[in-house]
């Protein structure tokens, strides 16, 4: 549980804010989220493969510039001379 102490001098918006920081920090939306409704177990694990499948894919995509094609989408070059 997040707990925040309200200093003499600080204004409830400040306050506010830092709550919200210290929510956000500790996770206490996302775990609520994630405990809203029961997942089956053969649920959790099909979304688990797919989660790891999603990271794989973006752990292994170039990075580097990519090379530009000359002819886009193997379309033949269009000759403008009319």
């Amino acid at each position: 549980m997040a707990y925040i102490n309200v200093n003499a001098n600080e204004s409830i918006e400040n306050a506010l804010r830092r709550f919200k920081r210290k929510v956000i920090s500790e996770e206490i939306i996302k775990d609520l989220k994630k405990h809203a409704h029961f997942i089956p177990p053969g649920q959790k694990a099909k979304l688990k493969s797919q989660n790891a499948r999603k990271r794989n894919r973006r752990r292994f995509r170039p990075t580097g510039p990519r090379p530009m094609n000359q002819n886009q989408g193997n379309r033949p070059p269009q000759n403008n001379n009319r």
